[in-house]
């Protein structure tokens, strides 16, 4: 906080305060307001910060307001992956992926995501996109399950987890905001997916 509030530091070994010139950035994959509304994030700590925010929408808003944006990303990790030679299939890429995948696909895995699939497009032709369920699926699912009281606190925990991972998808993310280990939280992803592809009273 001192290095926020007031550019003073002393380093290791040193009682001597010294100027700090460099740039704090600090980024989260959650939103913030929400964060703050449940105390999550403190306020001084966010007033400290918040001298300039870039908010980066996530694929699917940046694909839905600007279809070209798909060419424009796909060039851009053809030519990481493969120099020169991977501007000349980005027509393939883009015209398998129009095909295969439906033009409301969240994209839960954002930009990562669509790096493997252009991979996996490459070598297979093809991709179907991820099996998850989207979020609303997900809410609704664990809405009914409350409203009928089809839900015991297992059912509960599986669809808050899966809801939680359909967004950030990320079991470190996860676990932290739940406060459960990795391991229990992949395991009430799984569950809250499979209770939403057959329904929260199946």
């Amino acid at each position: 906080m001192q290095v926020l509030q007031e550019r003073t530091f002393c380093p290791v070994g040193s009682h001597e305060p010294e100027r700090f010139r460099g740039r704090v950035i600090a980024a989260t994959n959650r939103p913030l307001e929400s964060l703050r509304g449940r105390g999550l994030f403190r306020d001084d700590f966010f007033y400290r910060l918040c001298t300039d925010i870039i908010e980066v929408p996530p694929l699917r808003q940046r694909l839905q307001e600007d279809p070209g944006e798909l060419r424009h990303l796909l060039e851009h990790l053809l030519g990481n992956i493969m120099g020169d030679a991977g501007s000349v299939l980005a027509d393939k890429v883009e015209a398998a992926i129009r095909r295969d995948v439906d033009a409301e696909y969240p994209w839960p895995g954002n930009v990562r995501e669509l790096e493997q699939a252009l991979r996996r497009i490459l070598l297979t032709g093809g991709y179907a996109g991820s099996a998850q369920p989207r979020a609303k699926d997900l809410v609704e699912n664990l809405v009914t399950g409350i409203e009928t009281e089809a839900l015991d606190a297992a059912g509960l925990l599986s669809g808050y987890c899966a809801l939680l991972y359909e967004s950030s998808a990320n079991y470190e993310a996860v676990a932290r905001q739940t406060n459960l280990d990795r391991r229990t939280v992949k395991k009430y992803v799984k569950q809250g997916q499979s209770m939403a592809g057959r329904g929260a009273g199946g």
